[in-house]
């Protein structure tokens, strides 16, 4: 078993038993009354970012490309938290640039907002450079990882993209929850 792997499963592991551990005797001796808000109030409180953050100037694609990440999570019906965690991932992978094939400068044969492989099964190259199509897919991975709500963002993109960098996608959170902030309502 990779090294990486291992450790992300014992990461979920914790957390998993953390939250049971915690949350467990809160929840049994709660008034149900009380229940609700105090629910409410943990879903809506995103991770702080872990680590030094990075930024870059989006321009007017790189713009419309995240629109079209958060555009394509409100369809799939899922929260802020997971197009955040897609447009860290694609600010990472390709600066948020719907990349083509690169030539000799490509890594294999990696394509568009999540530089996703056809030979890895996540679709043909043209559905890969649809936006809609490769944040879907994304985010069809990223909801098989159990507790992918909670656990750091770059634990959730890691488990889906299975980067060499693992912890890179940590530095873009920030800017994804500014852009998802300022667009989730547009």
């Amino acid at each position: 078993m990779n090294t990486i792997f291992r450790k992300s499963m014992l990461s979920v592991a914790g957390l998993a038993f953390a939250g049971g551990v915690f949350a467990g005797p809160i929840a049994a001796h709660a008034n149900p009354v009380d229940a609700k808000p105090a629910a409410v109030a943990v879903q809506t409180t995103a991770p702080k970012p872990q680590g030094d953050q990075s930024h870059i100037d989006l321009n007017g694609e790189q713009t419309a490309n995240a629109k079209a990440i958060i555009a394509a999570t409100k369809k799939a019906g899922l929260p802020e938290r997971a197009a955040v965690i897609s447009i860290a991932t694609s600010l990472q992978e390709s600066k948020l640039e719907n990349l083509g094939h690169l030539g000799d400068a490509n890594d294999h044969d990696s394509l568009g907002l999540f530089q996703q492989r056809p030979t890895s099964g996540w679709g043909t190259p043209e559905q890969i450079t649809n936006p809609e199509y490769s944040t879907t897919a994304f985010l069809k991975g990223l909801k098989q990882v159990d507790g992918w709500q909670d656990m750091p963002l770059t634990d959730a993109a890691q488990t889906v993209q299975v980067s060499a960098y693992p912890d890179a996608y940590a530095q873009w959170e920030q800017q994804a929850t500014d852009l998802v902030a300022h667009n989730w309502n547009s």
